[in-house]
C-alpha cells in the first residue's frame, strides 16, 4: 500500500526523519518495499504566461506561442527569453499564465519532452492539460491558471505537490493498516501520539433531503446466505452531476497512484484509501425493475453465469462466487472484486446507489484470484473489512458525493439513518485478559504497566482495570481479526515497546549441552561441498504449474499425485511443487535474459507427494542444482568449455566423497528412463543398491520449454537417502611406502560395454595388489578394431603395502586381470 505522508501528516504528527521512521516500520512489522518523492515527477515543469499567440503558418487549428518562463530560459546572450512552443489548444490566449513542460522534461505516462519541429515550426516544449500533467481526465485545453499565479516557479513547488509516498508491505494479518486512518492509528501507537480520525465530522457533515423518494422504497435488498454477505448497506444520492473531481482531491489520489476517473468513483476510492472501506457505486436507474424498485439480492453465482465486467471482459462465474444481482438482469457485480459494465455510472446517471458492504475473504480470494482480477477493494476483502462502523463510513462517502457531484441524500422512510442496512451474522467482540506478570516473563523484561495499557488503548483496544488477579481485562476492536488470544496482545505490546529493547539472556537450564543431530551435520557438509564446487544457494517458489512437469518431460514414476492448493495466488501456483528441477530452470532462464551466462546455483528444499485418500501429503527434502555456461569467462587466447555430463558428475563424485558414501557408482539411464534428459547424458546414482538421485544434461526440448538455453547440467537427490548412505569419515590410507609399479593396458569391447563395467571387473581381479586404474584413452576405428568396436586404454598402478613387488609378481598379477577381465567381458587386448 502506497501511503502519503503529506496526507498522513493531517491526522498525526509524522517525524521529519523518513529514514528513522522507515527503520522504526520495519521493526514494528509492517514492511518499506519503496521511498517516493512526488514532485520530482514534474523536473522541468514550470509555470509560464503566454507572451503571443499567432496562426501556425501551415495548420488550422494549431498555435505558435511564445511562453515566458522567467529565468528558467536562458538565451544565448545569457539572459532570459521566452519559448516558442507549437500548441494544439484552441482555449487560451495571450496574457494568460500556464503550465508548461520544458525541454528533458518527463510527464507521467512515460511522455518525453524534446525539441521538435511541428509542421516545419520548432517547437521547445509543452503546453500541458491536466490530463498530460496527470492530475484529472481534462484534456479539452490547456491548464489556465490564475492570473496571480507566478512566472517560472517550479510546479510542483506552485500546487505543493512536494511530497514522499512510502510503500509499504502490509502483512494479510493487518487489514486495519491498509489505510490512512489505519496507519495513522499505527503511528500513534509507535511514537505514543494522538492522532485524529476524521470519520465523525465526515459521518455528520452528511444531510438527508426528506422531500425525494425514500431509499427503503426506492431499494429492497435481500441476502440469500449470511456467510457470504454478513452485511449490506445501501444509500441513494439523487440529482448528481458526473464531472471532474476537485483538485485537491486528484491530487491525493494521484500522490498514491490512483488516476482520477470522475467524482463519483473518485469518491469511492478516496474512502477506500482513508477508512479501508470499499465501496461501489451504481447506476440507480440502471438497476429498476418493472414496478420501478430495485432489487438487490446477494447470491452466489450460477454454474456458467456470465458477466460484463467493468474492463469490458465478458467472464463465466461458478457457484462458488459471490454476486450481487437483480431478479431483472441477473448478475450485476462481482460481489468484493468488481462491478458490471451495464450498471456503471457514466457522464448520464443522475442518481446514484452506494453499496458498502462486507463479503467472506476466502471466497472473494479464491473468486480474484481464479478470475485474475485482483483489485484494491478485494485486497481489503480477502484480509477481512469490519462489519462495525459501516454505516458511518457509507455516511462519509455520501456526504462527500453529495458535495462534489450537487446531489441530495435520501432520507429512510423505516430510520433517521438514510440507510438499507441488512446485517444478518454480526461479528463478536473478542473480551481477552492480558496477565501483565506472566507477559513480563515470558519477554524477559519488566516493561511499566503503564505502557502497557497506553500501547493497548492506542491500538484501539478497550483496557479496565486490573481484576482480582491482577489481570487486564482487554476488548479487542473488531478492525483488527488478528487478536485473538492473549499471546496476540503480548505480541502488540512487545513490537510496540522494540523487541531491540530487550536484554539478552542465556536459556536458563542446568547440564543441557547443545549440539547438531547427526542429520544436520550431513546437511551441513552437503551444503559445504556445494559451495566448494563452485554452486550459488538459491531458493524458488514451492508452488507450481500443473503442467510443470509435462513441460519438463519428467516421468511421474513414484512421485505421487499432485497436491492442489486450496486457495492459489494465481493459476500459475496452484499446486505444490514435486520436484525443485522446474525453478531453477526458470532462475535459469531469468539470468540467461538479463545478460548472466555462467550459472551455478543449487537448492535444498522440500517437495510433495500427495496420494488418493490420505489426508496429508507426504514431504521430501531434495537437493537440486543446475549448471549453465562455463566455469569461467573467456579470455584473449581461449574460451572456457562449456558445462557438460562430466561437469555435473564431478559435483556429485565431490560431494559422494564429503559424505564419505562407499560403492558409488553411476548407472546410465536409457531415453525412455529419463525422457527429460539428454540420451547418452544421463545417469542414475547408487551406492550399494540404494538409489541416491540423478544427474544428466537437461533434454534441449525441455530447456527450450522453460526458454532455458541449452545445455543446462541438472541433478536431484534425495536428501535422506545421501544421509542414510552417508559414513562419519573417509577411509584412512597411509601414505605410501613402497615404489608402485604402472602398466598399461587396452581392452577391445563392444560398444555397449561400459567403463564401468571394466573397472569392476578389474577392480575384482586386481585384488589387494591393485591400486589404480584410469582410463586415458577411447579410440574407434572400424578397420582397425572393428565395427561396433571400440579400444579402451587403461592406467594400471601395482602395489604392495608391506614390501616391493617384484617385477615378475607385477606380471603375474596383471596376466591374471587381462585373463579374467577378457573372459568376463569378451574383451580383446589390443596390441
Amino acid at each position: 500500500m502506497k501511503v502519503s505522508l503529506k496526507w498522513l501528516s493531517e491526522y498525526v504528527e509524522v517525524p521529519t526523519d523518513v529514514k528513522a521512521l522507515c527503520d522504526r516500520l520495519d521493526l514494528t512489522g509492517t514492511g518499506v518495499e519503496g521511498i517516493e518523492t512526488i514532485g520530482a515527477a514534474f523536473d522541468n515543469v514550470v509555470t509560464g504566461r503566454i507572451v503571443t499567440k499567432e496562426k501556425h503558418p501551415d495548420s488550422d487549428h494549431m498555435w505558435v506561442t511564445t511562453v515566458d518562463v522567467g529565468d528558467k530560459n536562458i538565451g544565448a546572450d545569457g539572459n532570459p527569453e521566452p519559448l516558442q512552443i507549437v500548441c494544439g489548444a484552441q482555449n487560451f490566449n495571450a496574457g494568460d499564465h500556464i503550465v508548461v513542460a520544458m525541454v528533458g522534461a518527463e510527464l507521467p505516462g512515460g511522455i518525453k519532452i524534446k525539441k521538435s519541429k511541428l509542421r516545419g515550426v520548432a517547437s521547445c516544449g509543452m503546453n500541458c492539460s491536466e490530463r498530460e500533467l496527470g492530475l484529472g481526465g481534462d484534456h479539452d485545453g490547456i491548464m489556465i491558471l490564475p492570473e496571480d499565479a507566478p512566472i517560472g516557479v517550479p510546479f510542483a513547488e506552485y500546487r505543493g505537490l512536494v511530497d514522499t509516498v512510502l510503500d509499504l508491505e502490509i502483512t494479510p494479518n493487518r487489514p486495519d493498516c491498509l489505510s490512512m486512518t489505519g496507519m495513522a492509528r499505527e503511528l500513534g501507537a509507535m511514537y505514543q501520539r494522538d492522532w485524529s480520525d476524521p470519520l465523525a465530522d465526515m459521518a455528520s457533515g452528511m444531510r438527508i433531503d426528506s422531500n425525494v423518494e425514500p431509499v427503503d422504497e426506492a431499494v429492497r435488498v435481500t441476502i440469500d446466505d449470511a456467510v457470504r454477505c454478513p452485511r449490506y448497506t445501501v444509500r441513494v444520492i439523487r440529482g448528481c452531476k458526473v464531472g471532474p473531481s476537485p483538485d485537491w482531491m486528484v491530487e491525493r489520489l494521484a500522490a498514491i497512484g490512483q488516476r482520477s476517473i470522475n467524482n463519483i468513483v473518485d469518491v469511492t476510492n478516496y474512502i477506500l484509501f482513508l477508512l479501508g472501506q470499499p465501496l461501489h457505486a451504481f447506476d440507480l436507474d440502471k438497476l429498476k425493475g418493472e414496478s420501478g424498485q430495485a432489487h438487490i439480492v446477494i447470491r452466489a453465482a450460477e454454474e456458467g453465469e456470465r458477466l460484463v465486467t467493468l474492463d469490458g471482459v465478458e467472464r463465466e462465474l461458478t457457484s462458488d462466487m459471490t454476486v450481487i444481482a437483480t431478479p431483472e438482469q441477473g448478475a450485476v457485480a462481482l460481489a468484493g472484486v468488481m462491478g458490471g459494465l451495464d450498471t456503471e455510472v457514466t457522464d448520464q446517471t443522475v442518481d446514484i446507489m452506494l453499496e458498502a458492504a462486507t463479503f467472506e475473504a476466502g471466497r472473494t480470494s479464491r473468486t480474484s484470484r481464479n478470475l485474475g482480477l485482483i483489485s484494491e477493494s478485494s485486497m481489503r476483502y480477502e484480509r477481512g473489512v469490519d462489519d462495525h462502523g459501516i454505516e458511518l463510513r457509507s455516511a462519509a462517502a455520501a456526504a462527500l458525493i453529495a458535495e462534489v457531484s450537487g446531489g441530495t441524500v435520501s432520507y429512510a422512510a423505516r430510520n433517521d439513518a438514510g440507510i438499507v442496512d441488512e446485517w444478518p451474522l454480526v461479528s463478536e467482540v473478542r473480551e481477552l485478559a492480558f496477565r501483565v506478570p506472566r507477559f513480563c516473563s515470558m519477554m524477559g523484561a519488566d516493561i511499566p504497566r503503564d505502557f502497557i495499557e497506553d500501547a493497548l488503548r492506542r491500538l484501539g483496544c478497550e483496557v479496565a482495570d486490573a481484576d482480582e488477579a491482577g489481570a487486564l481485562p482487554v476488548v479487542a476492536p473488531t478492525f483488527r481479526p488478528d487478536l485473538e488470544r492473549e499471546i496476540d496482545l503480548y505480541e502488540e505490546v512487545l513490537r510496540l515497546y522494540g523487541m531491540d529493547r530487550i536484554p539478552a539472556t542465556l536459556p536458563g537450564g542446568r547440564g543441557r549441552i547443545g549440539s547438531r543431530s547427526e542429520t544436520e551435520q550431513k546437511v551441513s557438509a552437503i551444503h559445504a561441498a556445494m559451495r566448494a564446487s563452485g554452486l550459488n544457494e538459491t531458493m524458488t517458489y514451492s508452488f507450481a504449474e500443473p503442467a510443470e512437469l509435462e513441460r519438463l518431460r519428467m516421468k511421474t514414476d513414484g512421485l505421487g499425485v499432485a497436491v492442489e492448493l486450496i486457495n492459489p495466488m494465481n493459476s500459475d501456483q496452484s499446486i505444490m511443487r514435486q520436484s525443485i528441477i522446474p525453478g531453477l530452470l526458470r532462475s535459469v532462464a531469468y539470468n540467461q535474459s538479463h545478460g548472466v551466462k555462467n550459472i551455478q546455483l543449487y537448492e535444498m528444499g522440500v517437495v510433495f507427494f500427495g496420494a488418493e485418500g490420505r489426508k496429508k501429503p507426504k514431504e521430501k527434502q531434495k537437493l537440486a542444482g543446475v549448471l549453465a555456461g562455463a566455469m569461467g569467462e573467456a579470455g584473449w587466447n581461449a574460451d572456457p568449455a562449456p558445462f557438460d555430463f562430466f561437469d555435473g558428475k564431478g559435483v556429485i563424485e565431490n560431494l559422494m566423497r564429503e559424505l564419505a558414501i562407499a560403492k558409488v557408482r553411476f548407472k546410465a539411464l536409457e531415453a525412455d528412463e529419463a525422457p527429460h534428459l539428454q540420451p547418452g547424458r544421463a545417469a542414475e546414482v547408487l551406492a550399494g543398491g540404494a538409489v541416491l538421485g540423478w544427474v544428466g544434461e537437461i533434454h534441449p526440448l525441455a530447456a527450450d520449454a522453460y526458454e532455458a538455453t541449452a545445455p543446462v547440467v541438472a541433478f536431484e537427490f534425495d536428501i535422506d537417502a545421501l544421509v542414510k548412505a552417508s559414513r562419519p569419515a573417509r577411509d584412512y590410507i597411509d601414505v605410501p611406502v613402497f615404489p608402485a609399479v604402472s602398466m598399461d593396458v587396452a581392452f577391445v569391447v563392444d560398444e555397449s560395454v561400459t567403463n564401468e563395467r571394466l573397472v569392476q571387473c578389474m577392480t575384482s581381479a586386481g585384488g589387494k595388489l591393485l591400486e589404480k586404474a584410469e582410463l586415458f584413452d577411447v579410440y574407434r576405428d572400424e578397420e582397425r578394431v572393428g565395427a561396433g568396436k571400440k579400444s579402451m586404454a587403461y592406467a594400471l598402478t601395482y602395489r604392495a603395502e608391506d614390501r616391493t613387488l617384484t617385477s615378475d609378481e607385477a606380471d603375474r598379477a596383471h596376466e591374471r586381470l587381462v585373463k579374467k577381465v577378457s573372459a568376463a567381458t569378451g574383451a580383446e587386448v589390443r596390441g
